[in-house]
């Protein structure tokens, strides 16, 4: 069978059961909304073009969805096949093939898809529809099979005898259908049901009535299947893709301590010989390199993580971190941080939107902001960028090899110049010459006896 193939997403549903103000489609698993997973599995298995048909917060669903799909709205939810009929103007004169699923559905997978495309090629059917087996079937469609294997027909649980009660095989809801019969039979459905709606599933009796054979290509992996309609559903989802991804790692060379603990997104990437650590979240477009510690206790979210780092009880967003570089325990990193190699960033540190060179010390207790902090810098403890005046942020300059005593405070703008030093506990306002040594607080006054005078006053008051 020639031609290009193409999708259509079915998301144009209220998903009351949700409970929600958030489109159902929209609610996250692994880290990205669900009706994205299914664009990325569709992506894999060569679609040319999706189509995504929106009803129920229409903007919403575009906005978010972007460019990776031609929106189609459905003004008037009547249905499946009604949906499916929203996207003529576009397929109607195209060969090759055309998937429908739902877009409820993120975790079938690409291997899944293959085959079923697989299966609609060979035997040349109109449509193919992906069926599974349930220990337990109640409320699904059964499958019945005539002698030459195709599909005869799909009983409903309201329909179905005693006998056909006990088929295990069932409708899952993703179809494929050669795209010049889908539109000519989707046309014939009519709405004689309780709700007056135009279901897809009544477009088989049709195919078949046209000529038309109906096949089918079953997955052993049920929980493919689910569809996400409830919250429990969602948490089930994210608990079996969860395990999904986790398991994607492992076998590429990653040392997961502790799998049921570990959140690690859909689009994170790691390297071999990596260690996660219980407790640890990698969230969004997070990158880690190879021979990493990660954790315990870390979050990263769209992160660039070197090779040979190590960062325990930390949080670090949309910063990037060089290799063999140590942080933690406890540091906040940031957007826009950039640790160089070999850095250490200790317990209690803060970046924002800074730069750390390589080699540099920010050991503990320390809040760098708007800075560039040269090679091999120290910056002990307690030392604080002053970057901000109440109205505008202000930037510090810190050149390689200064040193930067405990307690120390740099108010920006201000630079400190190549291998200064800068005396425990001042106060930097003016610019410090490469080399110098700044002292900026008042000298030190003892006054004898003090203490006794002082106390003998308040008891006499």
């Amino acid at each position: 069978m020639n031609g290009e193939r193409y999708a259509i997403v079915l998301a144009a549903g209220k998903g009351t059961r949700m409970k929600s103000s958030l489109h159902k489609v929209l609610h996250p698993i692994g880290g990205k909304p669900m009706v994205e997973h299914i664009f990325s599995t569709l992506e894999q298995v060569g679609v040319n073009q999706i189509y995504l048909v929106v009803g129920h917060d229409a903007d919403a669903v575009v906005e978010r969805v972007g460019g990776r799909a031609i929106p189609v709205l459905q003004g008037e939810q009547l249905g499946t096949a009604h949906a499916v009929l929203q996207t003529e103007s576009f397929l109607r004169e195209k060969e090759g093939i055309t998937l429908v699923i739902n877009g409820d559905t993120p975790l079938v997978t690409a291997e899944t898809m293959k085959g079923l495309l697989s299966r609609h090629q060979e035997t040349g059917a109109a449509a193919t529809l992906l069926t599974t087996k349930l220990d337990r079937p109640t409320g699904y469609g059964r499958i019945l099979y005539d002698e030459m294997g195709n599909v005869a027909k799909i009983v409903e649980e309201k329909e179905a005898t005693p006998a056909e009660k006990m088929i295990q095989e069932v409708n899952v809801g993703l179809y494929t259908f050669h795209t010049k019969f889908l539109f000519d039979a989707v046309k014939k459905i009519g709405n004689k049901n309780q709700q007056g709606e135009y279901y897809l599933t009544d477009i088989f009796p049709i195919l078949q009535e046209m000529g038309q054979k109906i096949s089918a290509y079953r997955t052993e992996n049920q929980q493919e299947t689910i569809s996400i309609n409830d919250r429990i559903a969602l948490s089930e989802a994210e608990r079996i893709l969860r395990k999904r991804i986790n398991e994607t790692h492992m076998k590429e060379g990653v040392t997961l301590q502790d799998p049921e603990r570990t959140y690690i997104d859909a689009d994170v990437r790691i390297g071999r010989d990596t260690v996660i650590l219980a407790g640890t979240h990698l969230r969004g477009n997070t990158r880690i390199g190879e021979g990493c510690i990660i954790g315990p206790d870390v979050e990263i979210t769209d992160s660039i993580i070197g090779d040979e780092v190590t960062i325990s009880h930390s949080v670090l967003i949309e910063s990037r971190v060089e290799e063999k570089t140590t942080i933690g325990p406890f540091a906040y990193l940031r957007p826009n941080s950039k640790i160089g190699k070999k850095v250490k960033i200790g317990d209690f540190v803060e970046i924002k939107n800074s730069s750390v060179g390589d080699g540099a010390k920010v050991p503990h207790l320390t809040y760098v902001g708007d800075a560039e902090i040269g090679a091999r810098v120290n910056m002990s403890c307690g030392s604080i960028t002053v970057n901000y005046d109440g109205v505008h942020k202000h930037k510090t300059v810190v050149e390689e090899d200064a040193f930067i005593g405990c307690n120390v405070n740099l108010v920006a703008p201000v630079t400190v110049g190549k291998g200064a030093f800068i005396a425990a506990g001042s106060t930097i306002t003016d610019p410090v010459p490469p080399g110098a040594l700044a002292v900026a607080r008042q000298r030190q006054v003892n006054k004898e006896n003090y203490v006794a005078k002082l106390m003998a006053k308040k008891k006499g008051e």
